[in-house]
């Protein structure tokens, strides 16, 4: 059960979670938009671009994770609070400092940026060669994959992973970027795109990088959780729907066999 406006308005966990968010995206934004500046050496690289993306993930999730989650994406938040994981204030703070913490991040990193160097301070433009509705596809597609990575990665209810899910989630955030940064730039995180196009006053097609990677995410969480996950049942989803108690991961685990009828069962095949 996810706790209430006064609840989480009270608790200064609570609140150390938004700092978490807002210091996360901060360190996501500059770092990412960093690798973006196009100094006298040449444009950056799509490598260069995916890796610093993807290893600026890992790193702040490895840090941050158990203070807030670190979702430093407003997608990634959406997605936590369509499957109940995450109660409507914790979703709305998160939202208003993973924006706060953007526009600060691309701010500060335009302000110590020579002005030569500013380019586009990492604004994702859409490719000339692609439609707004090609990219919105491509942005659907690569959020989806992210955050079906973020939530297998947190099934408490798995046994099977023995290695590292901040790694994990920061491998899939690079391998989106060497698939999508030639087509929009590659956003996946509404807030990514949010900050530089504050700071620039660059909004094209805008829209693109909120509505994709907000559906994507859905889709990818909704299937996760009632489908995928390790404890994905029948009765846990009726109770998704239904049951106002709903804690995902910790019930509607498939129902273990009694012993009675594990016996029934192995007197039938004699």
């Amino acid at each position: 059960m996810v706790p209430s406006w006064s609840e989480e308005l009270e608790s200064p966990f609570f609140w150390r979670a938004v700092l978490s968010e807002l210091i996360g995206t901060f360190l996501h934004i500059f770092l990412c938009c960093g690798s973006c500046t196009g100094w006298l050496d040449g444009p950056p690289s799509v490598v260069q671009l995916a890796l610093t993306a993807g290893l600026s993930v890992a790193s702040i999730v490895w840090c941050l994770g158990n203070v807030s989650g670190a979702y430093i994406n407003p997608a990634v938040t959406w997605s936590k609070f369509i499957t109940r994981r995450i109660s409507l204030p914790r979703a709305v703070l998160f939202l208003l400092a993973q924006c706060v913490g953007a526009v600060t991040g691309a701010a500060t990193l335009k302000a110590i940026t020579p002005t030569h160097a500013h380019g586009v301070l990492g604004v994702n433009t859409l490719n000339p060669d692609v439609t707004p509705w090609h990219g919105f596809v491509m942005e659907v597609v690569v959020t989806f994959v992210l955050v079906l990575t973020v939530f297998s990665t947190g099934d408490t209810a798995r046994t099977d992973m023995k290695g590292s899910g901040p790694l994990a989630v920061g491998l899939s955030v690079t391998l989106c970027n060497l698939v999508a940064i030639k087509y929009t730039g590659s956003s996946m995180n509404p807030a990514r795109t949010f900050g530089p196009a504050a700071v620039q006053g660059n909004w094209d097609n805008h829209w693109i990088y909120w509505c994709g990677p907000l559906l994507g995410g859905s889709m990818a969480s909704l299937l996760y959780d009632n489908v995928f996950s390790a404890n994905a049942s029948v009765t846990k989803t009726k109770a998704y729907l239904r049951d106002k108690n709903y804690t995902p991961g910790e019930h509607y685990k498939r129902p273990e066999k009694s012993a009675d009828l594990k016996g029934e069962e192995a007197e039938a095949c004699l």
